[in-house]
């Protein structure tokens, strides 16, 4: 039997990103996202409530960046996801997390941060239902700690953590299950 539980944003997983912008005084806003992420090969939505600072320094500054944070930053991204920039502007500098500015786009790179992802504003979309933002992938950063002996990331390294919309709670990843596009490829033959 099944239950009914209305009209709710439940889908499971759902990632934990950190976009980074610069305010307009050139301190770092660092803000949580779970509503977005890659929407074509070069390109990446975010999903944002257009009240955010966020919105403002994205509309203003054009770039932003796109991280993966790890679980030994989880409290400290749910601090920077709580908090509001626009009540508490230093909420960065209280973190002790530590930035750097791109080499590539005008946004800072968190030092903590395994995985970056540095963006160009591309448009925003007005919708009845919000805000969007798309962003142009211009490169991607990662620590060489979550780099396999070939070079490449192992999502295995990042000791990254997912959002639970239906449970509010943060759920770790790590245990690799199988081969993407080939698990299933007896179905194939049938």
């Amino acid at each position: 039997m099944k239950k009914d539980f209305g009209s709710k944003p439940y889908l499971f997983p759902m990632p934990v990103y950190m976009i980074g912008t610069y305010n307009e005084d050139g301190s770092v806003d660092e803000m949580a996202m779970a509503w977005g992420g890659i929407c074509d090969m070069e390109m990446v939505a975010l999903n944002l409530e257009a009240e955010h600072k966020t919105v403002a320094n994205l509309r203003a500054r054009g770039a932003f960046t796109l991280a993966i944070p790890g679980m030994d930053t989880i409290k400290e991204c749910d601090y920077l996801g709580t908090a509001s920039a626009n009540k508490f502007p230093d909420k960065f500098a209280k973190t002790g997390l530590h930035a750097v500015k791109s080499e590539r786009v005008d946004a800072p790179v968190v030092e903590e941060f395994p995985v970056t992802l540095e963006c160009t504003v591309e448009r925003f979309e007005e919708e009845p239902y919000g805000l969007r933002v798309l962003g142009k992938i211009v490169n991607v950063i990662a620590d060489e700690s979550v780099l396999d002996e070939k070079g490449q990331i192992d999502s295995g390294k990042l000791n990254t953590f997912l959002f639970d919309q239906m449970r509010n709670g943060y759920y770790a990843v790590g245990e690799y299950v199988g081969q993407a596009w080939n698990i299933g490829k007896e179905y194939l033959k049938k």
